[in-house]
Protein backbone atom coordinates (compact mmCIF):
# COMPACT_ATOMS: atom_id res chain seq x y z
CA UNK A 1 0.00 0.00 0.00
CA UNK A 2 1.21 3.32 -0.64
CA UNK A 3 2.19 6.21 1.60
CA UNK A 4 0.24 8.53 1.28
CA UNK A 5 -2.86 6.74 0.69
CA UNK A 6 -4.42 9.41 -1.40
CA UNK A 7 -3.84 12.93 -2.17
CA UNK A 8 -6.55 15.62 -3.32
CA UNK A 9 -5.76 16.42 -7.07
CA UNK A 10 -7.21 20.31 -6.43
CA UNK A 11 -7.05 21.72 -3.36
CA UNK A 12 -4.61 18.96 -1.84
CA UNK A 13 -6.31 19.18 1.60
CA UNK A 14 -7.87 16.16 1.88
CA UNK A 15 -9.57 15.64 5.13
CA UNK A 16 -12.16 14.16 7.70
CA UNK A 17 -12.24 10.90 5.39
CA UNK A 18 -15.25 8.27 5.25
CA UNK A 19 -15.31 4.84 3.52
CA UNK A 20 -18.94 3.42 1.86
CA UNK A 21 -19.19 0.35 -0.56
CA UNK A 22 -21.10 1.98 -3.50
CA UNK A 23 -23.33 -0.98 -4.61
CA UNK A 24 -24.53 0.34 -8.01
CA UNK A 25 -20.78 0.73 -9.01
CA UNK A 26 -19.47 -2.18 -7.06
CA UNK A 27 -16.55 0.19 -5.83
CA UNK A 28 -15.66 1.49 -2.72
CA UNK A 29 -15.89 5.26 -2.40
CA UNK A 30 -14.31 7.89 -0.27
CA UNK A 31 -15.81 10.92 0.58
CA UNK A 32 -13.79 13.55 2.70
CA UNK A 33 -13.67 17.16 3.97
CA UNK A 34 -11.73 18.90 0.69
CA UNK A 35 -9.98 21.40 2.52
CA UNK A 36 -8.42 24.44 0.29
CA UNK A 37 -4.82 23.90 0.96
CA UNK A 38 -4.21 26.30 -1.63
CA UNK A 39 -6.18 29.38 -1.04
CA UNK A 40 -4.01 32.57 -0.96
CA UNK A 41 -1.51 33.00 2.12
CA UNK A 42 -3.87 34.89 4.43
CA UNK A 43 -3.26 34.53 8.34
CA UNK A 44 -7.09 33.51 9.10
CA UNK A 45 -9.26 30.35 8.77
CA UNK A 46 -11.16 31.57 5.87
CA UNK A 47 -9.33 28.22 3.95
CA UNK A 48 -10.86 25.70 6.23
CA UNK A 49 -14.26 27.24 5.07
CA UNK A 50 -15.73 27.17 1.63
CA UNK A 51 -14.68 23.70 0.95
CA UNK A 52 -16.85 20.87 -0.91
CA UNK A 53 -17.24 17.21 -0.01
CA UNK A 54 -14.60 15.23 -2.36
CA UNK A 55 -15.15 11.73 -3.46
CA UNK A 56 -12.80 9.24 -4.73
CA UNK A 57 -13.25 5.34 -5.75
CA UNK A 58 -11.32 2.63 -5.54
CA UNK A 59 -11.73 -1.02 -7.82
CA UNK A 60 -8.85 -2.62 -6.26
CA UNK A 61 -9.87 -2.76 -2.25
CA UNK A 62 -8.44 -0.03 -1.68
CA UNK A 63 -4.60 0.31 -3.21
CA UNK A 64 -5.45 2.91 -4.98
CA UNK A 65 -7.57 5.91 -5.71
CA UNK A 66 -9.27 7.70 -8.05
CA UNK A 67 -10.69 11.87 -7.75
CA UNK A 68 -14.16 11.84 -8.92
CA UNK A 69 -15.30 15.43 -8.20
CA UNK A 70 -17.43 16.55 -5.72
CA UNK A 71 -20.88 15.71 -3.72
CA UNK A 72 -23.63 17.70 -5.60
CA UNK A 73 -26.34 18.91 -4.54
CA UNK A 74 -25.79 20.11 -0.83
CA UNK A 75 -26.51 23.41 -0.92
CA UNK A 76 -30.34 25.03 0.01
CA UNK A 77 -29.51 28.57 -0.55
CA UNK A 78 -27.25 30.90 -2.95
CA UNK A 79 -23.83 31.59 -2.42
CA UNK A 80 -20.68 29.22 -1.25
CA UNK A 81 -20.91 27.46 2.18
CA UNK A 82 -18.79 25.19 4.29
CA UNK A 83 -19.17 21.33 4.28
CA UNK A 84 -17.03 18.72 6.55
CA UNK A 85 -16.38 15.38 8.42
CA UNK A 86 -19.05 13.68 6.05
CA UNK A 87 -20.87 10.34 7.55
CA UNK A 88 -22.71 7.99 5.31
CA UNK A 89 -25.19 4.96 6.07
CA UNK A 90 -26.65 2.91 3.85
CA UNK A 91 -29.96 1.66 4.45
CA UNK A 92 -30.07 -1.11 1.59
CA UNK A 93 -32.19 1.00 -0.70
CA UNK A 94 -30.85 5.29 0.21
CA UNK A 95 -27.54 6.58 1.17
CA UNK A 96 -27.99 9.05 3.90
CA UNK A 97 -25.35 11.99 4.06
CA UNK A 98 -24.80 13.77 7.71
CA UNK A 99 -22.46 16.30 7.34
CA UNK A 100 -21.45 19.29 8.77
CA UNK A 101 -22.45 22.68 7.66
CA UNK A 102 -21.17 26.34 7.94
CA UNK A 103 -22.75 29.47 6.20
CA UNK A 104 -20.51 31.11 4.10
CA UNK A 105 -16.86 31.26 4.19
CA UNK A 106 -16.21 33.00 7.50
CA UNK A 107 -12.90 34.13 8.40
CA UNK A 108 -12.61 32.89 11.98
CA UNK A 109 -12.97 29.41 13.35
CA UNK A 110 -15.39 30.53 16.63
CA UNK A 111 -18.47 32.89 16.17
CA UNK A 112 -21.12 31.26 14.06
CA UNK A 113 -23.23 28.19 14.47
CA UNK A 114 -22.56 25.12 12.88
CA UNK A 115 -25.19 22.30 12.22
CA UNK A 116 -25.66 18.92 11.11
CA UNK A 117 -27.54 18.43 8.09
CA UNK A 118 -29.37 14.87 6.50
CA UNK A 119 -29.36 14.24 2.70
CA UNK A 120 -30.36 11.30 1.11
CA UNK A 121 -29.01 10.21 -2.27
CA UNK A 122 -29.53 6.69 -4.54
CA UNK A 123 -26.23 7.18 -6.36
CA UNK A 124 -23.85 8.70 -4.06
CA UNK A 125 -23.47 11.52 -6.78
CA UNK A 126 -26.46 13.28 -6.23
CA UNK A 127 -27.90 14.15 -3.32
CA UNK A 128 -31.04 15.52 -1.49
CA UNK A 129 -31.69 17.75 1.22
CA UNK A 130 -34.20 16.33 3.99
CA UNK A 131 -33.59 17.84 7.13
CA UNK A 132 -31.42 19.89 9.48
CA UNK A 133 -31.06 18.04 12.68
CA UNK A 134 -31.95 19.76 15.73
CA UNK A 135 -29.40 18.92 18.52
CA UNK A 136 -28.30 19.89 21.83
CA UNK A 137 -26.68 23.19 20.35
CA UNK A 138 -25.79 24.86 17.41
CA UNK A 139 -22.12 24.35 17.41
CA UNK A 140 -22.23 20.65 16.41
CA UNK A 141 -20.02 18.95 13.82
CA UNK A 142 -18.50 15.39 12.85
CA UNK A 143 -21.73 12.78 13.11
CA UNK A 144 -20.89 9.40 13.30
CA UNK A 145 -23.67 6.94 13.13
CA UNK A 146 -24.02 3.49 13.81
CA UNK A 147 -26.81 0.88 13.34
CA UNK A 148 -28.05 -0.16 17.05
CA UNK A 149 -28.40 -4.28 17.31
CA UNK A 150 -31.49 -3.64 19.10
CA UNK A 151 -32.87 -1.64 16.32
CA UNK A 152 -32.63 2.08 15.44
CA UNK A 153 -29.43 3.94 14.82
CA UNK A 154 -27.42 6.11 17.09
CA UNK A 155 -25.28 8.99 16.05
CA UNK A 156 -22.65 10.26 17.81
CA UNK A 157 -21.58 14.18 17.32
CA UNK A 158 -19.08 17.06 18.66
CA UNK A 159 -20.88 19.52 20.58
CA UNK A 160 -18.63 22.68 20.66
CA UNK A 161 -20.49 24.52 22.98
CA UNK A 162 -20.35 22.21 25.73
CA UNK A 163 -16.16 21.69 26.10
CA UNK A 164 -16.20 20.12 23.12
CA UNK A 165 -17.14 16.50 24.63
CA UNK A 166 -18.72 13.76 22.17
CA UNK A 167 -22.78 14.14 22.42
CA UNK A 168 -25.12 10.99 21.46
CA UNK A 169 -28.90 10.83 20.20
CA UNK A 170 -31.17 8.44 18.84
CA UNK A 171 -33.27 7.56 15.83
CA UNK A 172 -35.46 4.82 14.45
CA UNK A 173 -35.47 5.99 11.01
CA UNK A 174 -32.33 7.94 10.86
CA UNK A 175 -35.30 11.19 9.81
CA UNK A 176 -35.97 12.36 14.06
CA UNK A 177 -33.76 11.74 16.47
CA UNK A 178 -33.64 12.28 20.64
CA UNK A 179 -30.82 13.41 21.84
CA UNK A 180 -29.16 11.02 24.93
CA UNK A 181 -26.70 13.52 26.10
CA UNK A 182 -22.86 13.53 26.71
CA UNK A 183 -21.63 10.42 26.08
CA UNK A 184 -17.54 10.93 26.50
CA UNK A 185 -16.50 13.86 28.61
CA UNK A 186 -13.11 12.49 29.69
CA UNK A 187 -11.06 14.81 27.23
CA UNK A 188 -11.81 17.95 24.78
CA UNK A 189 -11.74 16.13 20.77
CA UNK A 190 -14.43 15.78 17.50
CA UNK A 191 -14.61 13.32 15.36
CA UNK A 192 -16.27 10.11 17.03
CA UNK A 193 -15.83 7.15 15.02
CA UNK A 194 -17.47 3.78 16.53
CA UNK A 195 -17.28 0.17 15.52
CA UNK A 196 -17.48 -3.38 16.38
CA UNK A 197 -14.30 -5.49 16.62
CA UNK A 198 -13.09 -8.68 18.63
CA UNK A 199 -16.69 -8.65 20.62
CA UNK A 200 -16.35 -5.20 21.85
CA UNK A 201 -17.71 -1.86 20.95
CA UNK A 202 -14.75 0.54 20.39
CA UNK A 203 -14.79 4.40 19.52
CA UNK A 204 -11.56 6.68 18.30
CA UNK A 205 -12.00 10.41 18.97
CA UNK A 206 -9.48 12.91 17.45
CA UNK A 207 -7.74 14.95 20.56
CA UNK A 208 -5.24 16.84 18.29
CA UNK A 209 -2.08 14.38 19.73
CA UNK A 210 -3.49 11.02 18.59
CA UNK A 211 -6.54 9.52 18.67
CA UNK A 212 -8.30 8.27 21.85
CA UNK A 213 -9.81 4.73 22.51
CA UNK A 214 -12.16 4.03 24.62
CA UNK A 215 -14.28 0.99 24.72
CA UNK A 216 -17.44 0.08 25.60
CA UNK A 217 -19.96 -3.72 25.98
CA UNK A 218 -22.61 -1.46 25.62
CA UNK A 219 -22.74 1.29 23.68
CA UNK A 220 -23.60 3.21 27.06
CA UNK A 221 -20.67 3.61 29.06
CA UNK A 222 -17.34 4.16 27.78
CA UNK A 223 -13.87 3.50 29.37
CA UNK A 224 -10.47 5.34 27.86
CA UNK A 225 -7.43 2.87 26.93
CA UNK A 226 -4.71 5.06 25.42
CA UNK A 227 -3.59 6.31 21.98
CA UNK A 228 -3.12 5.36 18.51
CA UNK A 229 -1.54 7.09 15.35
CA UNK A 230 0.13 9.39 18.14
CA UNK A 231 3.59 8.66 17.18
CA UNK A 232 5.10 9.41 13.95
CA UNK A 233 5.65 6.67 10.95
CA UNK A 234 8.19 6.52 8.32
CA UNK A 235 6.04 6.54 5.46
CA UNK A 236 6.10 9.41 3.25
CA UNK A 237 3.35 12.38 4.88
CA UNK A 238 3.04 10.30 8.03
CA UNK A 239 5.00 11.67 10.62
CA UNK A 240 2.45 13.71 12.43
CA UNK A 241 -0.11 12.73 14.08
CA UNK A 242 -2.85 10.78 12.73
CA UNK A 243 -6.08 13.02 13.27
CA UNK A 244 -10.17 12.50 12.34
CA UNK A 245 -10.81 8.96 11.02
CA UNK A 246 -12.88 6.37 9.88
CA UNK A 247 -12.46 2.54 10.32
CA UNK A 248 -13.50 -0.20 8.07
CA UNK A 249 -14.23 -3.57 9.48
CA UNK A 250 -14.50 -6.68 7.01
CA UNK A 251 -13.39 -10.91 6.79
CA UNK A 252 -9.90 -9.01 5.98
CA UNK A 253 -9.33 -7.52 9.40
CA UNK A 254 -9.83 -3.35 10.89
CA UNK A 255 -8.45 -1.27 8.90
CA UNK A 256 -7.92 3.26 10.24
CA UNK A 257 -8.21 5.84 7.56
CA UNK A 258 -7.21 9.08 8.41
CA UNK A 259 -5.39 11.80 7.58
CA UNK A 260 -2.05 14.00 8.29
CA UNK A 261 -0.98 17.15 8.20
CA UNK A 262 2.81 16.47 7.15
CA UNK A 263 3.93 20.05 7.18
CA UNK A 264 3.56 20.32 10.59
CA UNK A 265 5.29 19.83 13.59
CA UNK A 266 4.78 19.98 17.65
CA UNK A 267 1.47 19.38 19.44
CA UNK A 268 -1.46 21.84 18.44
CA UNK A 269 0.15 23.28 15.47
CA UNK A 270 -2.67 25.27 13.64
CA UNK A 271 -0.80 28.33 11.47
CA UNK A 272 -2.69 29.18 8.65
CA UNK A 273 0.19 30.72 7.02
CA UNK A 274 0.92 28.99 3.85
CA UNK A 275 0.32 25.87 1.77
CA UNK A 276 3.16 23.86 3.66
CA UNK A 277 1.47 24.41 6.96
CA UNK A 278 -1.99 23.66 5.03
CA UNK A 279 -1.79 20.48 3.18
CA UNK A 280 -3.05 17.11 3.85
CA UNK A 281 -2.67 13.54 3.06
CA UNK A 282 -5.09 10.03 3.88
CA UNK A 283 -3.10 7.23 4.88
CA UNK A 284 -4.30 3.88 6.31
CA UNK A 285 -3.12 1.63 8.93
CA UNK A 286 -4.07 -1.77 10.41
CA UNK A 287 -6.06 -2.47 14.26
CA UNK A 288 -5.56 -4.71 16.01
CA UNK A 289 -7.25 -6.05 19.76
CA UNK A 290 -4.53 -6.70 22.34
CA UNK A 291 -5.91 -7.07 25.75
CA UNK A 292 -8.31 -4.51 26.52
CA UNK A 293 -7.10 -1.98 24.02
CA UNK A 294 -6.16 -1.26 20.13
CA UNK A 295 -2.77 -1.12 19.12
CA UNK A 296 -2.17 0.29 15.41
CA UNK A 297 1.40 0.34 13.44
CA UNK A 298 1.08 2.76 10.66
CA UNK A 299 4.84 1.02 9.38
CA UNK A 300 3.52 -2.22 9.38
CA UNK A 301 3.30 -2.82 5.17
CA UNK A 302 0.05 -4.10 4.17
CA UNK A 303 -0.81 -6.00 1.20
CA UNK A 304 -4.32 -5.06 -0.82
CA UNK A 305 -6.51 -5.53 -0.59
CA UNK A 306 -7.71 -3.91 2.17
CA UNK A 307 -11.35 -3.80 1.76
CA UNK A 308 -13.05 -6.97 0.62
CA UNK A 309 -13.47 -6.48 -3.52
CA UNK A 310 -16.92 -8.08 -3.34
CA UNK A 311 -17.74 -5.37 -0.59
CA UNK A 312 -19.19 -5.87 2.97
CA UNK A 313 -20.75 -9.11 3.76
CA UNK A 314 -24.35 -8.86 4.42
Amino acid sequence: MAHPLFRDPVHDGAADPTVIWNRNAREWWMFYTNRRADAPPVNDASWVHGTDIGIASSVDGGATWLYRGTAEGLDIEPGRHTYWAPEIVDDGTDYHMFVSVVRGVPSRWEGHARVIRHYTSRDLFAWSYRSTLSLSSDRVIDACVLRLPTGGYRMWYKDEADQQHTYAADSDDLARWTVRGPAVECSEHEGPNVFELGGSYWMLVDEWHGLRVLRSQDLETWEPHGLVLDRPGQGTDDAAYGLHADVVTSELGAYVFYFTHPGRSGEGAVQHSGYHDRRTSIQVARLRVSGDTLVCDRDEALEAPVLPLGGPAR
